[in-house]
């Protein structure tokens, strides 16, 4: 494959659900912090349709699961003690998804810029990513609390692309997550869904322009799109 396309693009990806399998990790801290208030663990399946929303949406959903109605102030109090253990072990279970280190390993030497535009906080994101080796790879990370606006508002990707030096005419948005998506598609942005992440819609609706199943799919549709900017 020619791969002149890569160099001087921009590849920004979401993180959770994306670049890292972070639920098992997530799951553990909310029912950390739900046995504290003496609610029952719930399962992975009530929790991971609200991953790409942060944690406090992760608790008022599974306290809902109980059939409860999550108070504002008990859901602040329990996201203090999510984040306190998610922060002490963020990488205990949480791993890059198969043939993603490859593809940046490529992506990397072909000259493409790297970024990470994500709604988890910059400084559990940078530590995520340090914890698994992975930060050298992106030239920016930018979270939910860096800017004054975050995903799906398009400021928070372009923002993402100007940090890495790079130019919105030859970037590309990877996601598991309509936020992603939408962020994309309001910056003019292509994206690329991922099927195997935490989608918050079927992966039929999420909406993106291509949608991969596997890191293995990923460089040959990310060269169709920026061939297809590109005329």
């Amino acid at each position: 494959m020619n791969d002149s396309h890569l160099n001087g693009a921009t590849v920004v990806f979401d993180l959770d659900g994306t670049l890292i399998d972070t639920a098992p990790d997530l799951i553990h801290a909310v029912n950390h912090a739900l046995a504290i208030a003496g609610y029952d663990a719930v399962p992975p399946s009530a929790v991971r349709p609200f991953i790409a929303f942060g944690g406090r949406r992760m608790l008022e959903e599974s306290i809902r699961v109980s059939g409860l109605h999550p108070d504002a102030e008990q859901v602040e109090d329990l996201f203090q003690h999510f984040t306190d253990h998610y922060a002490a072990n963020i990488a205990v279970d949480s791993r890059p998804y198969p043939g993603l280190l490859d593809a940046l390993d490529h992506l990397g030497a072909k000259g493409a810029r790297m970024g990470v535009c994500t709604n988890k906080r910059e400084s559990l994101s940078r530590q995520l990513l340090a914890a698994l080796g992975m930060d050298h790879y992106f030239g920016a990370i930018v979270g939910r609390d860096t800017l004054s606006v975050y995903k799906p508002h398009p400021g928070h990707l372009t923002t993402t692309i100007e940090r890495v030096g790079g130019r919105v005419e030859r970037a590309v948005m990877i996601g598991d997550s309509t936020i992603d998506t939408t962020a994309a598609k309001a910056a003019g942005v292509p994206a690329i869904a991922v099927s195997f992440g935490y989608p918050d819609q079927p992966i039929e609706a999420l909406g993106g322009d291509v949608l991969i199943h596997g890191y293995g799919e990923l460089l040959p549709e990310l060269k169709r799109l920026l061939d297809q900017r590109s005329h």
